[in-house]
C-alpha cells in the first residue's frame, strides 16, 4: 500500500490536494539526484523502495524515480496516470538521437489531460501544463511551451532569451516494462551520463534553480530567469555542498574521487 499521508507530509501538504498543488510542492521539495547510479547502484522503481528512499529517507532521485513516485501519489488521489518516454534534446548535437530515457506523465483529472513532469533535472516544470501543443506558460518567470514536431510533442523552454528544445515524445503511453528497461539502462549502462557523471538539482517556488554537476567543469550553478551564476568547485567540497545546499547528508568522498554513503 502506498502511504499517501507520508508522501504529502514529505512535500509539505495534507488532506486531498489537487494536481497543481501536488506538482509544485513535489518539484520544490524533493531534489533531483543521481547519487545511486553514481555509486554503482541500480535504481528500483518498486513503489515501496521509492517510498523508503525519497519519502522516509528524505533523499532525491532522477526522472524515473521522481515521476513514478508522483504517479503513485496521483493515482491514490484518484487521477488516471499514463507513462510516456521522451528523448532529451537539450544539449544534443544536431542530428543526434538519444534514447528515450526521460519519463513524462499524462494525467487525466476530471476529464482534462495534463502534462506532468517533476523529474527534468536541468529545470523541471513547476506546474503541470495542458497536454498537447498550445500556448506559452510562465512559471515563476520561466517560460515553457509545447509544440508539434511531426508525430512528436516537444517541450521547449526559454534559455538565454531563445526557445530551446528540452525533450520530445510521441503522445502514446508505454507499458511499465518499457519504463523498467530504460530505467535499468540509465542507472547501470557504463556510458549512461547518470553512471559516469554527477548531477544534483533543486528549485524554489520563486524560480531559483540550483545545480551541482560535473557534466563538464565541476561547478555549483544558481540560475534565475534573468541571470546565471556559476561557481567552480573542488571535489573535496561536494559532501558539504550536498548537506548545506541540498539537504542531502551523510555522503563522503572516496579515494577514487567518487561519493559514497558514509555509515
Amino acid at each position: 500500500m502506498f502511504d499517501l499521508d507520508a508522501y504529502l507530509q514529505r512535500i509539505g501538504l495534507s488532506g486531498r490536494p489537487d494536481l497543481a498543488e501536488v506538482h509544485r510542492a513535489h518539484a520544490t521539495s524533493i531534489p533531483f539526484e543521481n547519487l545511486g547510479p553514481h555509486q554503482g547502484q541500480a535504481v528500483s522503481l518498486d513503489p515501496a523502495d521509492l517510498a523508503v528512499k525519497l519519502v522516509d529517507g528524505r533523499r532525491g532521485g532522477y526522472c524515473f524515480e521522481q515521476n513514478m513516485l508522483l504517479a503513485c501519489a496521483l493515482r491514490e488521489l484518484g487521477a488516471d496516470v499514463e507513462l510516456l518516454l521522451a528523448r532529451v534534446r537539450m544539449g544534443a548535437a544536431p542530428g543526434v538521437a538519444r534514447p528515450r530515457s526521460h519519463l513524462v506523465l499524462r494525467v487525466s483529472e476530471r476529464e482534462v489531460a495534463w502534462h506532468a513532469d517533476v523529474g527534468f533535472g536541468l529545470g523541471t516544470l513547476l506546474d503541470p501544463l495542458p497536454f498537447g501543443a498550445g500556448a506559452e506558460h510562465e512559471q515563476a518567470g520561466w517560460r515553457f511551451r509545447v509544440v508539434q514536431d511531426g508525430a512528436e510533442l516537444v517541450l521547449q523552454g526559454v534559455l538565454a532569451g531563445e526557445w530551446v528544445d528540452l525533450y520530445a515524445f510521441p503522445p502514446e503511453p508505454v507499458p511499465a516494462v518499457d519504463v523498467e528497461a530504460m530505467n535499468w539502462w540509465a542507472s547501470t549502462h557504463p556510458r549512461s551520463p547518470f553512471v559516469t557523471g554527477l548531477i544534483v538539482a533543486a528549485q524554489s517556488r520563486d524560480g531559483v534553480r540550483l545545480s551541482l554537476s560535473d557534466w563538464g567543469e565541476l561547478a555549483l550553478t544558481e540560475s534565475t530567469p534573468a541571470a546565471t551564476r556559476r561557481t567552480p568547485l573542488a571535489r573535496e567540497q561536494i559532501p558539504a555542498i550536498l548537506h548545506e545546499r541540498f539537504a542531502l547528508s551523510g555522503f563522503a568522498l572516496g579515494a577514487d574521487g567518487r561519493l559514497f554513503r558514509a555509515r
